[in-house]
């Protein structure tokens, strides 16, 4: 083997195994907010770095007033703001003041407090949840909450502005959970919230192992929430299964069904004594 080969060889190897790949891939990039549309609200922690320009740099919390005093600027006010918009109004100061010639702002949020969205009703912790990104969807406010408590509905109530008119939306949690409504997982914004009413319920009575209320599910049957209630108890039958439905004029209307017949939120089933 040639000498020039050789080295070639050494080269190329000192290339692909040196210092350049002594990583497994490339180093990860902090995150800034200056590239995205969150807007900075009282109790978010920001980092101001201005290039060249250590002196100028300041780590703050944006005050519920969302004015920040900033070094020989004085008051400005960030709140409000997108991290990008307020980059160039600290820059667009520094200019005015003489300060620096070519000021290059970076802002990044270190904490997120300032965007609040609210889970209301039947979620397991329902309460206040800080947006902790700009891109925080339905199922990642959801997931703070704990999800949907065993006696809430799988229908969500979404409320709150979208460009500055009232927005409502209902979404089915259980088809967006499992992928086939990703359409619905929208982002969360300053001041949104999310109702989970109570799910609709039936009630089996009478001759059964467990009777009381329990959850519709889509499409129950009649002999489902019979086998949900534990079925007969040894003196009950499936024959003469009664149910009580409320009609027009909200008059409950009483009917004997067979066992496949569809359930509807709020019937009343009523198992039977056997004769014999």
């Amino acid at each position: 083997m040639s000498l020039v080969r050789i080295f070639l060889l050494v080269v190329a190897g000192w290339w692909i195994g040196g210092p350049a790949s002594a990583q497994s891939g490339p180093p990860p990039r902090p995150v800034t907010s200056a590239v995205t549309d969150y807007v900075l609200g009282g109790g978010d922690r920001i980092r101001v770095t201005v290039l060249q320009s250590p002196e100028l740099s300041l780590e703050v919390r944006i005050p519920e007033s969302g004015v920040v005093a900033y070094p020989l600027l004085g008051d400005v006010t960030l709140g409000g703001l997108t991290p990008a918009q307020a980059e160039r109004r600290i820059a667009q100061g520094l200019v005015k003041g003489r300060l620096v010639h070519k000021p290059q702002v970076s802002i990044v949020v270190s904490e997120f407090h300032g965007n609040l969205a609210a889970v209301m009703g039947h979620a397991v912790r329902p309460g206040r949840y800080a947006l902790e990104s700009s891109i925080t969807r339905l199922s990642d406010l959801m997931a703070l909450a704990g999800g949907i408590a065993p006696d809430g509905s799988d229908t969500l109530t979404v409320t709150g502005m979208r460009e500055g008119k009232p927005f409502r939306i209902n979404v089915d949690f259980r088809r967006l959970t499992t992928g086939a409504d990703r359409e619905h997982n929208i982002v969360m914004r300053n001041n949104d919230m999310v109702y989970v009413a109570r799910a609709p319920q039936v009630y089996v009575y009478g001759e059964v192992q467990r009777p009381g209320a329990m959850r519709l599910e889509p499409g129950m049957r009649i002999l489902q929430a019979l086998a949900a209630a534990g079925g007969p108890t040894p003196r009950g039958t499936k024959r003469g299964i009664r149910v009580s439905r409320v009609g027009a004029g909200a008059q409950m209307v009483e009917s004997k069904p067979g066992l496949h017949e569809v359930l509807q939120p709020d019937d009343v089933v009523f198992v039977p004594e056997s004769l014999f």
